[in-house]
């Protein structure tokens, strides 16, 4: 069992790590934050902002949880369901990147 869950653990930061380098990287050479969308001028546009939503996701939602209300205040709730959902998505997204990885190399 623990063995299970250090691996799943290992696979949310390695989700993580590549979410944020990737949202980095995007806002760098893009000029423009990353957020989460799916639109484009173009048929392959859209097919380009849909992958950089899905890489980036887990560390765009993170942000999107620690936005302030309208007093200055922290939601809670806001913050606690967007890290979940962030945490299983980076799971997804590490288990997509790593599995990768264990298949392509030598």
């Amino acid at each position: 069992m623990t063995t299970e869950l250090l691996l799943a653990a290992f696979l949310i930061g390695v989700g993580l790590c590549i979410a944020g380098a990737a949202t980095h990287l995007y806002q760098w050479r893009a000029g423009q934050p990353a957020v989460l969308r799916y639109d484009g001028e173009t048929f392959l546009g859209s097919l380009g902002n849909l992958a950089m939503s899905f890489v980036c996701g887990p560390y765009i939602m993170l942000q999107i949880g620690w936005r302030h209300e309208d007093n200055g205040t922290l939601s809670m709730t806001s913050a606690l369901v967007s890290a979940i959902v962030a945490f299983g998505w980076a799971f997804i997204t590490g288990l997509l990147f790593l599995g990768a990885y264990v298949a392509i190399r030598p």
